[in-house]
């Protein structure tokens, strides 16, 4: 066997445990997309679970808002029944979103009802499958950014074409549809807890100088922020 033949079976050993390697990662990035994905999905049917609960809590002390319980619970349906791509679930999430901002909208004008424990329990539960889902949706992305990165990269997009190893999707929800709140949290600083709707559970949004409960008493103004020197 000649020194020019050992050459070429090197360099073709070597290419074949290249592809092999490059196939495996490959298979392991798309298997962690789908164990993350799993995780997002989790947190998602937790939610749809605790909704009918908290709707049903604030039906019973603003059983007039029926238009703000109907709207709740046409998106609920729709973002349960979205069971397509990472995408299509995105879509539906929005309009959900943006369902549950009017109703904690509704309850903040009934104090007897943020005082509920029920309400206040379903708050906790909500806010900490938000923090989940959040964390969750994260890390699902971070795996979709890197899977895709190596999918669009050469050589490793030889492997990929080859393979049949396509673009993953983000689950990114429409900020158009998401509205400028966010995802609901509860914040629990003040003398009562109340319901913001920012990107993470650190931050809540103030309630509107002179907004009155029904009772016709005014809410007072929120405390200073206190500022580090």
């Amino acid at each position: 066997m000649g020194p020019a033949l050992i050459v070429i079976l090197v360099l073709v050993a070597l290419v074949v445990i290249g592809v092999i390697v490059s196939y495996n990662r490959f298979v392991r990035q798309r298997n962690l997309i789908r164990d993350a994905w799993a995780n997002i999905d989790t947190e998602l049917r937790r939610r749809y679970d605790l909704i009918p609960n908290l709707v049903e809590t604030v039906r019973g002390y603003a059983a007039h808002e029926r238009e703000v319980f109907e709207n709740v619970t046409k998106a609920r349906a729709a973002a349960t029944a979205a069971t397509g791509s990472p995408a299509e679930q995105a879509a539906a999430e929005g309009p959900l979103v943006s369902a549950l901002r009017q109703l904690f909208a509704v309850a903040e004008n009934y104090p007897d009802l943020k005082a509920n424990q029920n309400f206040l329990q379903l708050q906790t539960e909500l806010a900490n499958t938000e923090d989940r889902l959040q964390t969750a949706r994260r890390f699902y992305n971070s795996n979709v950014r890197e899977y895709n990165r190596r999918v669009q990269s050469f050589p490793s997009k030889l492997i990929a074409d080859g393979f049949g190893f396509k673009e993953e999707q983000f689950f990114e929800v429409d900020e158009a549809l998401r509205g400028e709140a966010g995802v609901p949290h509860v914040d629990f600083t003040g003398a009562t807890p109340g319901v913001s709707f920012g990107e993470t559970s650190s931050a809540s949004a103030p309630a509107a100088p002179g907004s009155a409960a029904p009772g016709g008493s005014e809410e007072p103004p929120p405390p200073p922020p206190v500022t580090s020197s």
